[in-house]
């Protein structure tokens, strides 16, 4: 496996930006609303926004609606639920459709979780998560209990670094990254895609068939990346240096 290297800063002329957040802008933490949020991420958020005449978006796994409780969200596009949410930059929403019976499908989620101590439930507008980062152990169980669920029930298991997430079969960060594409202010640029997850990997392989490129965010590992940065701080210092 060739080594990866840093992206150089010149990747982002003329480009379309796509960040991952968790892990990506701000380090992972033990719970979801555990994190800090470095005080200097709105205003380079905002002028990365301006270098790139609005080519920016977050992409994400968290739902919009908690996206928008830690990042400044004027004149950002976002994709939340990894690609089941959509919000244009000027605020309009894409319709979401929240899959048939998903209530008892949390209900039983919550019921599963409650007998286990150290799992965290996170529900969102179309599925529901089990984190396990502070109960590893439990990391088959809560695989075997959600991939059985979903059999059952139609849907889809997103694995990502200690979660398992229940979601209607479709959309991922990939299909999110081109349905932006095809908006005016994207449209005919080089989408470049920095995430550290393995559910980023679909980001990856968007942005290279459309002529982008991808940057890992953490350790060497087979990826359709084709760029790598090794931590969080590499990540902010890099798009300092490009914006």
């Amino acid at each position: 496996m060739a080594r990866l290297q840093p992206p150089p800063p010149a990747l982002l002329d003329g480009a379309a930006l796509f960040l991952d957040f968790d892990g990506t802008l701000v380090e992972l933490a033990e719970t979801p609303d555990a994190i800090r949020v470095p005080r200097a991420l709105g205003p380079l958020l905002e002028r990365l926004r301006r270098r790139l005449d609005g080519r920016l978006a977050i992409v994400s796994g968290r739902a919009i609606a908690d996206l928008e409780r830690h990042v400044p969200h004027s004149g950002i596009a976002f994709s939340g639920s990894h690609g089941l949410e959509l919000r244009l930059a000027d605020g309009t929403r894409l319709p979401l459709s929240a899959p048939l019976g998903l209530d008892d499908v949390r209900e039983r989620v919550f019921a599963f979780a409650r007998g286990r101590d150290g799992l965290l439930v996170e529900e969102k507008p179309a599925g529901i998560a089990v984190h396990f980062r502070l109960a590893p152990g439990e990391a088959v169980a809560v695989a075997d209990f959600m991939e059985a669920l979903a059999d059952e029930r139609g849907m889809a298991v997103q694995h990502g670094n200690m979660v398992a997430e229940l979601r209607p079969e479709g959309a991922t960060k990939g299909d999110a990254i081109r349905a932006f594409m095809t908006e005016p202010e994207f449209e005919h640029r080089r989408p470049v895609f920095v995430g550290d997850d393995l559910t980023d990997e679909h980001g990856f392989a968007a942005a290279a068939d459309l002529g982008g490129a991808g940057v890992l965010v953490g350790a060497e590992r087979d990826t359709a990346a084709r760029f790598r940065l090794g931590s969080v701080a590499a990540v902010s210092a890099w798009l300092e240096t490009a914006a």
